[in-house]
């Protein structure tokens, strides 16, 4: 993976330039010569990211009403209480 530095000007003036290189690794953009930022595909951020999905999106996945899920019963639940 090859890593692309530019400095904040350059990044400014060639943005999609900055785009294109992206594809082929992250961009660190420097500001007065320290990184500030990083620019990534969204691809990479979300690998980077480690793919968490939201619990509704799996929900809305097509044939997941065909899915068995079977929980085993639960003993710590509360139980009623009498306050009378």
């Amino acid at each position: 993976m090859l890593t692309t530095t530019l400095s904040s000007r350059d990044f400014n003036q060639h943005a999609s330039e900055a785009k294109k290189r992206a594809g082929k690794g992250p961009v660190l953009i420097t500001d007065r010569g320290r990184p500030a930022h990083v620019l990534l595909t969204f691809a990479d951020y979300q690998r980077l990211l480690g793919k968490q999905r939201k619990i509704a999106d799996l929900l809305a996945m097509p044939g997941i009403e065909a899915l068995e899920f079977d929980l085993p019963p639960r003993h710590d639940l509360p139980r009623h209480v009498d306050l009378s």
